[in-house]
């Protein structure tokens, strides 16, 4: 999955948190997590990591949404990618 892929993916796992779908959102997010996240800066994903997974928690679902739309996405726009 190349990184444009990748945002649109956090795009729209946003789009089903904020729609309600929470249990669709969440599986999604994982499967998009394995994806992205060996690509992203460490400490930079384990920050924002972080904040999403204490959002989730709160079932805070529209906080998460932003995560995913907006932080998660500048960090996959921002790695660096291995050209084959």
């Amino acid at each position: 999955m190349n990184a444009a892929s990748q945002v649109s993916a956090a795009c729209e796992c946003a789009a089903l948190f904020r729609l309600g779908r929470d249990v669709e959102g969440a599986l999604r997010m994982v499967e998009l997590f394995d994806v992205a996240m060996p690509h992203v800066e460490p400490q930079a994903g384990a920050a924002v990591l972080q904040a999403m997974l204490a959002a989730q928690q709160r079932q805070d679902w529209l906080s998460l949404a932003d995560y995913l739309e907006y932080e998660l996405r500048h960090l996959i726009e921002q790695a660096p990618r291995i050209e084959m």
